[in-house]
């Protein structure tokens, strides 16, 4: 089910980008770091500073609800029609956003603009699919939810209330989620991502972030802005102590090594939620493990896909959004869709090194992870879900068991590098490898480490990807030389939004060797 993303410009909008043409960083689409230039706004500064005379209630983004989320329950010979209309549901939020951050000159004098050029018609839009979703799921014998279509309507969301990291204070986490291979404390919800106010300083880091107007920063104009990065130095220390060991506890490790995607391969698939959709994610991963995972792969291909990993028995796909330096270069991708074309620009950062380690229970032993089972940790849109399933964490080497943030990106002092780590959902409900949202077929265990609802402890996967990123600088309210994790375009490089996907793959008896291991309190790999 392949699809282009068309891009569209109203008059005035080409006049804009016309105009900003001579500053593109290697043409990277229609998302430029000036696209919000107007004839009543000044912009000299590549960052998306000096900007004069806009109002503070601009619109920033567009926030649409999560359709996917809602459809817990999809007939199992529904689910890949219905995925495709979910995914024609993104690519009509990331059309709408594009527009949306093309015609600031007509917003500008035109107060009603947003609403009736760009809201409303994308309101009838999701209707459209909205609908085909429910006879999609109807035509196979199965209900859809009553409530579908106050699904349709979606709003603009100002600069000064985007998750931009206003929520953290000093370094606070969101529900206080254990790294490292602890049990997973994760999906509270942290207020819903609402940045109140803005201005105030988080650890010595200016927080108001947006600057005047509404303006989003970043290389491509959608973010990350100053009130994304905190000194992790000045931030409050937030780890919790993991769960009491019990007992019976399963608490050995098997370790896997799968490099760290030194051979580049990566797409802007992601078979998981947009199975059969090209550019379903409408950002780039990073993929190790098996080789030949794209939008096209299946559990019937799953298995001829060689693998990166050293034990060959292992051919599970660990795939994570790249994360990219915002030093004014362009990547392989700049003209692409999902890289430059969507406001995923600047320099692939490869990781240093990628640690993936699956670890027990700390109250019982584990079952074997099902073959093919399906796991997505984290949530891609929380600039628009809010912070319910966010399960980032990123902190700074020297720091890991002090400081994890889920809401902002971390400046490491010299000779400290960046840490992405995440703990995946280590309870399974012993009968599905996937489920109609990808969510409710696996969960976090409680605060103790225990599984609710009769689910099955599986082993925990868990992953520490660290890189050497020159640290950022924030000068007037600016960052330069920002990093951010890619995502869809709306969601603004948020920090939040890091996530990370898993399939389970082997063969030669590799699962229950993992489980075998882990619950005999052996380290193995």
């Amino acid at each position: 089910m392949g699809r282009n993303i068309r891009k569209r410009r109203s008059p005035l909008a080409v006049k804009v980008t016309a105009a900003s043409a001579a500053l593109a960083l290697g043409g990277g689409g229609l998302i430029w770091a000036n696209f919000y230039a107007s004839a009543h706004e000044s912009n000299n500064d590549a960052w998306g500073g000096n900007r004069t005379k806009a109002t503070a209630a601009q619109v920033a983004t567009i926030s649409c609800p999560d359709v996917g989320q809602k459809l817990t329950n999809v007939p199992d010979k529904a689910r890949t029609d219905v995925a495709g209309e979910l995914s024609n549901l993104d690519r009509q939020i990331t059309e709408a956003y594009q527009r949306l951050a093309t015609t600031r000159d007509a917003q500008t004098r035109d107060a009603s603009f947003v609403q009736n050029s760009i809201l409303q018609p994308l309101k009838e839009r999701r209707q459209n699919i909205l609908d085909r979703i429910k006879l999609e799921i109807t035509r196979v014998g199965g209900t859809a939810p009553g409530d579908l279509d106050t699904l349709a309507n979606c709003t603009g969301t100002p600069a000064d209330q985007t998750n931009a990291g206003g929520q953290q204070q000093g370094g606070q986490n969101n529900g206080g989620q254990q790294q490292g291979g602890g049990q997973q404390q994760g999906g509270q919800n942290n207020g819903g991502g609402q940045q109140q106010g803005g201005g105030q300083q988080q650890g010595g880091q200016n927080n108001g972030g947006q600057q005047q107007g509404g303006a989003i920063g970043g290389q491509a104009g959608n973010g990350p802005v100053a009130a994304d990065f905190v000194d992790i130095t000045k931030a409050q220390a937030n780890v919790k102590a993991k769960p009491r060991q019990a007992r019976n506890a399963s608490r050995g490790t098997f370790t896997t090594r799968c490099g760290v995607n030194t051979n580049k391969n990566h797409n802007t698939d992601n078979v998981i939620v947009a199975p059969g959709v090209k550019n379903g994610a409408h950002h780039l991963h990073d993929y190790v493990g098996n080789q030949k995972i794209d939008a096209f792969a299946s559990n019937d291909t799953f298995l001829q896909g060689g693998s990166s990993c050293q034990n060959k028995n292992d051919l599970s796909s660990y795939y994570w959004p790249v994360v990219r330096v915002q030093d004014g270069s362009q990547d392989f991708d700049q003209n692409n869709d999902g890289g430059g074309k969507e406001g995923n620009v600047g320099k692939i950062l490869t990781p240093t090194s990628a640690q993936i380690k699956y670890v027990g229970s700390p109250t019982g032993k584990v079952v074997a992870m099902p073959q093919f089972l399906r796991i997505i940790t984290g949530d891609a849109k929380t600039t628009t879900n809010g912070l319910a399933n966010a399960n980032a964490h990123w902190s700074c080497t020297g720091f890991e068991n002090k400081v994890q943030l889920t809401e902002q990106y971390p400046i490491c002092p010299q000779g400290s590098k960046v840490v992405r780590t995440f703990a995946f959902q280590s309870c399974w409900d012993g009968q599905n490898a996937d489920s109609a949202n990808h969510r409710t077929h696996v969960a976090f265990a409680d605060a103790n480490g225990n599984c609710q609802n009769n689910f099955k402890a599986i082993p925990q996967l868990t992953m520490r990807l660290v890189y050497d990123i020159a640290p950022p600088t924030i000068e007037n309210g600016q960052v330069k030389n920002a990093y951010a994790v890619d995502g869809f375009p709306e969601q603004l490089h948020k920090p939040s939004t890091d996530h990370d996907d898993f399939i389970a793959i082997t063969k030669g008896g590799l699962a229950n060797k993992i489980a075998n291991c882990v619950n005999r309190g052996q380290n193995c790999q």
